[in-house]
């Protein structure tokens, strides 16, 4: 009996230390507010929305420790409609992040599968005081429409911490296109670095948009094999904490076929169609103010076309932010838009792309 005991106590051990060693946590935002659209051809709207703020979402994360100083890894993570409770990308579940890899402190993280351009990351992260949400968010002018945000078929590499306190990220997404092995591929790459107050990344995306006749016969409707430039974006982008304000600064140069693709490409204002920039350069300076519980955020953005269209664009964003807890807030934002020489940027928020050339948002936030 006392052996059998023992065993049990053993085997119980055992059982602790493999639960300690492998963790999955289920995480997520469920952000929803009331957004305001005027100026778009179409008249004015009132919309409940949602993932204003953040996309709404909802994720698994896992890891497991593999000893030695190696661990294993993955994120699904399924975006939500909290206005509709649908899914927000028909047809794909996991549509935001899907990935699974390995980490070493001491070589870095290999990760394969659906991810974050470090491009994205650069912007949203690092650039952006709205963090790519609100009214204000940086993706209506800056290019980061469809795979400039997330690559699928991605290999991703991020180094450990390097001597004088950089790190690197490189990625590669398979075109996968039959007959080329270089159409339809992407690239990007990130060195960053963060001490003290001062936070830095210099971003590069790099996108063949080259398109295989077996690729095209099967797209609906059939499309051609088609050789396209190259479209290529750089970004160089830093905030500083000044105690009292921190400052965000960003210029990016974007060049070739789909460098700038237009988030909203209905022709919101009428009139000619605006046609996506394949030269441009953007500029934002901006600024988040604590205030007790609250935070205020203000940008301006500069689109300048240098295309023979020469169709710029500036934005004027802010926004404040009321925590009513670590995971609450509750929040309100406004962005307006000058469209010049028949351009047709929209003012949207995290999630959607927007109808006119301003907008106001009301909402809460909650993170779990």
């Amino acid at each position: 009996m006392k052996k059998s005991l023992a065993a049990l106590a053993v085997l119980g051990t055992f059982t602790s230390l493999a639960h300690a060693q492998s963790a999955v946590t289920i995480y997520g935002t469920v952000d929803a507010g009331i957004v305001r659209e005027q100026g778009g051809a179409a008249g004015s709207a009132t919309n409940i929305s949602s993932g204003v703020a953040s996309a709404s979402r909802l994720g698994f994360r896992g890891t497991e420790d593999l000893g030695q100083g190696w661990s294993a890894n993955f994120v699904l993570e399924a975006g939500a409609r909290i206005d509709t409770g649908q899914i927000d990308t028909a047809g794909a579940l996991f549509n935001r992040q899907a990935y699974v890899g390995l980490k070493s402190a001491s070589f870095g993280a290999l990760s394969v599968g659906r991810q974050y351009t470090p491009y994205y990351l650069a912007l949203s992260t690092v650039a952006d005081p709205f963090a790519a949400g609100y009214a204000g968010s940086a993706k209506n002018l800056f290019p980061v429409s469809g795979s400039n945000t997330r690559t699928s078929n991605t290999l991703n590499y991020v180094s450990p911490t390097l001597p004088g306190g950089l790190v690197a990220e490189l990625a590669y997404a398979f075109g996968e296109q039959q007959g080329s092995n270089t159409a339809g591929r992407q690239f990007g790459a990130a060195l960053g670095y963060s001490a003290g107050k001062l936070n830095a990344r210099l971003a590069h995306n790099h996108r063949n948009n080259d398109l295989t006749a077996a690729a095209g016969a099967l797209q609906t409707p059939p499309v051609p094999g088609a050789a396209r430039d190259i479209g290529r974006n750089t970004l160089v982008a830093a905030n500083y904490d000044f105690g009292v304000a921190r400052a965000y600064a960003a210029v990016g140069v974007n060049k070739g076929f789909n460098s700038s693709p237009l988030p909203n490409t209905s022709n919101p204002f009428g009139g000619v169609r605006p046609t996506a920039s394949t030269d441009s350069r953007d500029l934002l300076l901006g600024a988040t103010i604590p205030w007790g519980a609250n935070t205020i955020m203000a940008s301006y953005i500069a689109k300048d076309d240098r295309s023979a269209l020469d169709q710029d664009a500036r934005q004027w964003a802010l926004g404040l932010s009321h925590a009513l807890s670590k995971r609450t807030s509750l929040y309100t934002s406004y962005a307006k838009i000058n469209n010049r020489h028949g351009a047709g940027y929209t003012v949207g928020n995290n999630t959607d792309i927007g109808s006119g050339d301003k907008a106001y948002n009301a909402g809460v936030r909650h993170t779990f």
